[in-house]
């Protein structure tokens, strides 16, 4: 039967949505086409009439978990409007988000994939890391025009970094000691300087 417009539609956006998920668990390299596929309740024979080759696929779907990462701290954000960068540090470095390997942070799960992959993916990455310098520059007062603030970037290199290390060691307590260290330190570098959005003089 022939499949119209609106079902391909549907279905490219059914693999770039399972492909985000099951590349943050498995790495880009770490499952085929066939898998993907099945993930979506398709063929592999499908796959190219979706997509250009996994490259294109990769990019779209890193795209995808990047604007799904990016909705996660706006709604984390959104919940305690008084201290907005408290309520994303809190979410963001939690055990529980730690432990998300498909639905977690696309930086930490695949950044290092990503460094070794083309100009596509590259892009798909830097736009949500742009995002995020933007949001969180405006908790801590630190946007200077269009380019990103150094209190905006260690605040973020902190975070990832310290989700990463939190999921690389056996040790539960070092893991959650990570954690609450980059908290304290993302705390600390954002009350050092002006007040934060929605906090009180």
């Amino acid at each position: 039967m022939r499949v119209t417009r609106a079902q391909a539609d549907e279905n490219r956006e059914a693999v770039i949505n399972v492909a985000s998920r099951l590349f943050r668990k498995h790495g880009f390299d770490g499952i085929g086409l066939k898998d993907l596929m099945k993930g979506a309740g398709l063929t592999q024979g499908a796959f190219y009439k979706q997509f250009t080759s996994k490259r294109d696929l990769s990019a779209q779907a890193s795209r995808r978990a990047m604007e799904s990462a990016f909705r996660r701290w706006s709604d984390a954000a959104a919940a305690n409007p008084q201290d907005p960068l408290g309520a994303v540090a809190a979410f963001y470095l939690s055990t529980e988000h730690s432990a998300e390997k498909m639905d977690g942070c696309p930086i930490v799960a695949l950044g290092a994939d990503a460094a070794r992959q083309g100009p596509d993916v590259k892009a798909s990455f830097e736009a949500g890391i742009t995002d995020y310098l933007e949001m969180l520059g405006r908790w801590v007062n630190d946007a200077d025009g269009d380019e990103p603030g150094s209190k905006a970037m260690v605040a973020l290199s902190t975070m990832v970094g310290a989700v990463l290390l939190s999921r690389v060691v056996n040790d539960e307590l070092l893991s959650k000691r990570f954690l609450q260290a980059a908290a304290g330190s993302v705390s600390t570098a954002a009350s050092a300087g002006e007040p934060r959005q929605g906090s009180h003089q």
